[in-house]
């Protein structure tokens, strides 16, 4: 059987890398594409080592990606001869400064319009082979952050278009499921990591008292994408430790 070919949108750094790496590990053709091309080189070198694990061609291609770009996610995508998996995991945030309405509106932006836009890019050729979309969310789509309200909508946006998706293209063979992860170690999370008193409130109220790592949230991507979910669709999955349940 031919591997899968999946496009992991923001796949060049924290989770979308993790990701990347992951489905590579399970044996699927990958790109990652993002921003920061060079410094993600190395997932090249990390996936390319597990191909005898994987299976014959696993591997990850980095390209470079701007979702502010007019036209680049649908270039992109229309790149690809097939395509069975795409992940939407590209992610801004402007902590203390999205108030501002320029700054508000490239977060919504970036975050959920190129969500949207690299889905319906994606549509003809996920519906040719019965594929799959799996959108990174937040435990902030559930409630409200006061220094990153752009975040927050999008994000909350983010499982509305799941859903919204996941009902109309599932009469296309299209699945489309999301994640919402809690507080993962990644770089957008590295000044609160930083600060105890932040720290310190976060891992009080998660029940696992510890920051999730990317490839925890990569794990249960990898899973959505699989054949073990073949009849979920329209589901927000929460990676977090329990923290939305305390």
């Amino acid at each position: 059987m031919p591997a899968r070919t999946a496009l992991v949108v923001g796949g060049t750094s924290g989770i979308g890398a993790a990701t990347a790496v992951r489905l590579a590990a399970d044996g699927a053709r990958v790109v990652a594409a993002g921003l920061d091309v060079a410094s993600a080189a190395g997932l090249e070198v990390a996936s390319s080592g597990l191909g005898e694990s994987a299976g014959t061609g696993s591997r990850v291609e980095v390209r470079e990606l701007d979702l502010r770009e007019s036209g680049a996610v649908e270039d992109l995508v229309g790149s690809f001869e097939s395509l069975d998996v795409l992940v939407n995991a590209a992610g801004i945030i402007r902590r203390g400064d999205e108030h501002r309405p320029e700054v508000f509106r490239e977060v919504v932006e970036v975050n959920l319009t190129g969500a949207m836009r690299a889905a319906e890019a994606a549509y003809g050729l996920l519906a040719d082979g019965g594929g799959c979309i799996v959108n990174v969310a937040s435990m902030l789509s559930y409630f409200g952050g006061p220094l990153v309200p752009a975040y927050s909508a999008s994000k909350g946006g983010i499982v509305q278009l799941t859903k919204s998706l996941a009902v109309a293209w599932a009469a296309n063979g299209i699945r489309v499921n999301a994640v919402a992860p809690g507080w993962i170690a990644t770089d957008l999370t590295a000044a609160l990591q930083a600060d105890p008193v932040a720290s310190g409130r976060i891992l009080g109220r998660t029940p696992m008292a510890r920051w999730g790592t990317p490839s925890e949230v990569a794990a249960a991507i990898a899973f959505l994408t699989g054949p073990d979910a073949a009849f979920i669709t329209g589901a927000v999955l929460p990676v977090d430790g329990g923290y939305l349940s305390a």
